[in-house]
């Protein structure tokens, strides 16, 4: 066990989460700093095993702080939410996530970052398939989750093998439920994703990887956005989860045999599955600092002159928790 303002940007759906989640989580019975309202993922596997272990209750118990937990199946959604007033603390997202909610005109604060971990996302291909490397995707078919991580990562790689993204690869927007069924039946011929969906698709069909960060000179750093206001309010409660998550994540990559066995329940997947994933993750929590906001506003100008983004952003706009609060 462990011890220790364009709001129009986001999609119609997007807004009609925003909508129902206004609906279900900003009435006085959830409201109110007493609880802190924190959104995570699959892919948030500090956050996961705090909440398994009960562990940020007990810390947070001493300030008279509860925890509500909201799962979602992926990283803009939880930023809506904090935007909208339904979160507190949003888990882990990739990294060109906090650009599409700027530009959007979401109100949030930089609180945490985990270093960069560049192999724990990579673009796939079936392992019986032809293509062997990223350029002879041209004219094929490839699925990635829209604002995520991988988004950049297969802009990233397409560019540098000499390919248009969404000109010489025909791209689908696809959730990482949705691609590796198309993966696995064929309908694509590739994938990009990140850890655990990465890690799942080689072991359970052999995937084969043609790019990665660390090949494509993509850093894939992920962070923990806030609310303003909460932080401005609570700054004592985020500071003890900041030393929770500093914490759990030391100790998942001193312990990776212990940590696997604990983790590996808590999401429904193979021990093995997990070892390969957390193998990759960095889980090296830290305040944010200079190097990451550099590496957020080069992904801002690639997404800009690429037209993913719909104006130009200075990154440095957003504050920053300094981790002295």
């Amino acid at each position: 066990m462990i011890t220790g303002k364009e709001r129009g940007f986001f999609p119609k759906a997007g807004l009609l989460a925003a909508f129902f989640l206004i609906l279900v989580f900003a009435s006085p019975a959830w409201a109110g700093d007493a609880t802190l309202r924190i959104g995570f993922q699959k892919s948030s596997s500090l956050l996961i095993l705090l909440k398994g272990q009960g562990i940020l209750e007990k810390a947070l118990a001493p300030q008279g702080v509860t925890v509500q937990w909201n799962e979602f199946t992926s990283g803009l959604p939880m930023l809506e939410a904090l935007n909208v007033g339904a979160l507190d603390l949003s888990a882990d997202v990739a990294d060109t996530v906090p650009l599409f909610a700027q530009a959007a005109g979401t109100e949030f604060t930089y609180f945490l970052q985990e270093k960069p971990s560049p192999t724990a996302e990579a673009l796939v291909v079936p392992k019986n398939s032809p293509v062997r490397k990223v350029a002879d995707l041209k004219g094929k078919k490839l699925a990635v989750a829209k604002a995520s991580g991988a988004h950049y990562l297969t802009v990233a790689a397409l560019k540098k093998a000499g390919l248009v993204f969404g000109k010489d690869v025909e791209v689908s927007y696809l959730q990482p439920a949705d691609a590796r069924t198309a993966f696995e039946s064929g309908a694509i011929d590739a994938w990009t994703t990140w850890d655990p969906f990465l890690a799942t698709v080689q072991l359970k069909s052999g995937a084969r990887i043609i790019a990665d960060g660390a090949s494509s000179g993509v850093s894939y750093t992920r962070f923990y956005p806030v609310s303003t206001a909460y932080l401005k309010n609570n700054p004592a409660v985020l500071k003890t989860v900041a030393e929770e998550l500093v914490r759990i994540g030391k100790w998942v990559k001193g312990n990776p045999e212990e940590a696997a066995k604990v983790h590996a329940p808590l999401v429904g997947l193979d021990i093995e599955i997990v070892k390969l994933a957390n193998s990759r993750r960095s889980y090296a929590v830290a305040p944010v600092d200079g190097e990451a906001i550099a590496e957020q506003q080069k992904i801002a100008d690639l997404f800009l002159e690429q037209k993913l983004l719909p104006k130009k952003l200075n990154v440095g706009e957003v504050p920053i928790w300094s981790g002295k609060e």
